[in-house]
């Protein structure tokens, strides 16, 4: 009898996650069966959690809001994307029982940018909205895929310059207060790595951000990114996305890590958009 790989997500809050369809239907390409469920960890529950799945069997977990940082702290190694961000949003389970942590968000969003929008990164002005583990991923992979200045705006402004700080590189990266939002000038890629979206906030954000030629991209996707996705369009951005793609581009990496197969995510993309249209 073929043994069923356990696999699953691990966030806070996580019901809306499309991550379940997205692997079953990466496996269902391969003929495999998995089970992958939706794992719903208060950080106080995280470390407990992570441990009893993974000493049960468990074949990987990806990690989202709001773990990346602490879940970094519960590899047995780290990849070297995660050693550069301080955060892992994938977990794997290793020959002889260690488990290895790997950030693949920014990889993600540079693939669904690039190749599915065809947005060409090089030489843009960058405004990241929000620097958590997320916010910190796209602007090392946005600065690694040729955006020519980034500028960081954070809720919590030590998190802008602390990002800002480890990065080091004051000629292209450099962290603003959300109160300057208004006058800071204008950006042709807007993202937004912030929580509001999931957590059901809104984000009040100044109308005169964007140039004509703007990509405006949300890192949530489907209901959680309405709100921002409706100020892009009201803002005259010339291009808005949600971060769906980025979704299944990251599943299709952490797949392909466990079970040595690539899915196709162009059918996978297709399905789900069909049935959570974009705002």
């Amino acid at each position: 009898m073929t043994q069923i790989a356990r696999c699953g997500v691990v966030g806070h809050p996580i019901a809306h996650s499309l991550s379940p369809e997205i692997h079953h239907a990466f496996a269902t390409q391969f003929g495999r069966q998995i089970d992958y469920q939706r794992i719903d960890l208060a950080p106080e529950q995280l470390e407990e959690g992570v441990r009893a799945f993974f000493s049960a069997g468990g074949t990987g977990l990806n990690i989202t809001l709001p773990h990346k940082t602490a879940a970094s702290h519960l590899a047995t190694n780290l990849g070297p994307w995660a050693q550069r961000l301080g955060a892992v949003n994938m977990l794997t389970r290793e020959a002889g029982g260690s488990i290895n942590g790997e950030n693949v968000d920014g990889a993600a969003l540079v693939h669904d940018l690039t190749e599915r929008y065809r947005v060409d990164l090089r030489g843009h002005d960058v405004l990241v909205l929000g620097a958590g583990g997320a916010g910190r991923a796209a602007v090392w992979a946005l600065l690694d895929a040729g955006a020519r200045r980034i500028t960081v705006v954070n809720r919590h402004p030590a998190g802008a310059d602390a990002l800002v700080d480890a990065i080091g590189m004051p000629g292209r990266v450099h962290s603003r207060y959300w109160k300057d939002l208004a006058n800071i000038g204008v950006f042709d890629l807007i993202i937004n790595a912030t929580s509001t979206g999931v957590l059901g906030q809104h984000l009040e954000l100044p109308f005169n951000l964007v140039t004509p030629r703007a990509t405006c991209y949300d890192l949530s996707y489907g209901r959680a990114a309405s709100d921002f996705m409706g100020w892009a369009h009201a803002s005259g951005a010339r291009y808005a996305f949600d971060g769906l793609g980025m979704l299944i581009e990251g599943g299709a990496m952490a797949y392909a890590r466990w079970f040595g197969e690539t899915p196709d995510t162009e059918p996978v993309f297709a399905a789900l958009r069909a049935q959570h249209p974009q705002a």
